[in-house]
């Protein structure tokens, strides 16, 4: 089609087609895609395609190639400013996007991020370090703990505060891996991600970047939290303790929510507004404590109706020596489970009970089933986020077997993974339609 009409990728130009005329820039094809489509960036940014037979003529009227290189510059390091690490991992805050192979390549150096987020030398000076190169479904074990002994590493040379750029999907089960595994560190240490790659207008990636910058070289918060979007506006980023933030939704910016709380803070790029004055604060000493372990046969059980008990018995088969159960309601599962959990009690496996409303707390003792749950075994882990718990049972079982111990372990209370209780403003979910939150929203979105 591009030889019909003698035009070369780069090209600026009108597309007629049968659904209307498109007006962009041509830009190669990945090599992974079919070839019955052009590729075309519109003037807002966005990709397009635009399948050939639908085309029915193309004119040109400019000629623009797209630069793949971010310009790498000097970071301009400044004696009064903090300084901060940034921790690789493979998630991509900040980026440049190979069109030919629709591969997002990330800008890491100081030199590149300096290029690419110039803002950032006026919040800090910024060394990099890359650990891995991982999409965060890869993320495990393994990584959990190079990441603790890394951080504790950076903490005895004197860094004043830490960045871990994460890839968004598992960005929550690592901020509670590693609120576990370093205890008590005296500097900020913030997970940060972007839910919309650099080459995008609305990405986020610079100012969650700029916003985590800022925290970790000025927060007064010494823990792990996870910086990202507060609402899906360009306002401010928002704090969330590691040990009770969750990812929400799939695609939008203000995706990462804190559960049964509200954020520790808001931050943009030269303030931060504390919103709890309950946490950590910063040290100047170097002492941490870490422990690195993980016991990886633990599993997660999300219950379902007619859920079988050779779920079970298939992981105590396989050694697996932990379970958490995402539970309905106030923390049940169905009869027939029944021996199979009173086989894998008997079994020294153990088993604990969250909700998989997410919101609200374990209570066996109401209904005749949680008690029955009780009394076969089965340990309630009150308000902890089920994926939480999974990570803690892990790191619980990777120090020791026994059961008394680990339930322990469990059971105390570290960085508010389990509260005492849920403050008024810590459920919060609008319905769209109703015409109270439709008066409501009217103020924000225009």
């Amino acid at each position: 089609m591009l030889q019909k009409f003698k035009i070369k990728v780069w090209s600026q130009v009108e597309i007629d087609t049968t659904r209307g005329l498109f007006r962009g820039t041509i830009l190669p094809r990945s090599e992974n895609d079919d070839d019955r489509h052009i590729v075309l960036k519109i003037s807002t940014g966005y990709n397009i395609g635009i399948n050939v037979e639908t085309i029915q003529s193309i004119k040109k009227f400019g000629y623009k190639k797209a630069k793949y290189q971010i310009q790498e510059k000097e970071f301009p390091y400044s004696d009064d400013k903090p300084n901060v690490k940034l921790l690789g991992t493979g998630g991509t805050i900040a980026s440049r996007l190979d069109y030919r192979t629709g591969a997002v390549i990330p800008a890491f150096s100081p030199g590149e991020l300096y290029g690419a987020v110039p803002e950032l030398a006026d919040i800090c000076n910024i060394t990099t370090e890359k650990l891995f190169a991982v999409f965060s479904e890869n993320m495990g074990p393994d990584e959990y703990k190079a990441l603790a002994v890394a951080i504790e590493k950076e903490i005895k040379k004197g860094i004043d505060g830490i960045i871990i750029g994460h890839g968004t999907d598992t960005l929550h089960h690592t901020a509670a891996a590693l609120t576990y595994m370093i205890q008590n560190p005296p500097i900020p240490i913030i997970l940060v991600g972007s839910q919309r790659s650099s080459d995008r207008p609305s990405s986020d990636a610079a100012l969650n970047l700029m916003h985590a910058a800022y925290a970790a070289g000025h927060s007064d918060i010494a823990e792990i939290l996870v910086c990202m979007f507060g609402p899906t506006s360009d306002e401010y980023g928002f704090l969330h303790r590691g040990t009770r933030v969750r990812k929400m939704h799939s695609s939008y910016r203000s995706t990462f929510r804190t559960i049964g709380d509200i954020p520790l803070a808001k931050v943009t790029k030269n303030s931060i507004e504390y919103l709890k004055n309950s946490y950590n604060h910063r040290r100047k000493d170097r002492k941490v404590k870490i422990f690195p372990y993980f016991n990886e046969k633990v599993s997660i059980v999300f219950y379902y109706p007619n859920m079988k008990p050779d779920i079970i018995d298939s992981l105590v088969d396989n050694g697996y020596k932990g379970i958490v159960i995402a539970g309905t309601g106030l923390g049940h599962v169905n009869k027939p489970l029944y021996p199979a959990i009173e086989r894998a009690v008997a079994r020294n496996v153990a088993i604990y009970m969250t909700v998989q409303t997410l919101w609200g707390y374990v209570h066996m003792h109401v209904y005749e089933t949680g008690r029955d749950l009780l009394a076969k075994g089965v340990i309630p882990a009150g308000n902890m986020l089920p994926e939480v718990a999974y990570i803690k049972l892990g790191w619980a079982l990777g120090q020791t077997d026994d059961l008394e111990e680990v339930k322990k372990i469990m059971l105390t209370l570290i960085q508010d993974d389990i509260t005492l209780r849920e403050p008024y403003n810590g459920y919060l979910i609008y319905q769209g339609g109703v015409p109270e939150v439709e008066e409501f929203i009217k103020k924000f979105r225009k």
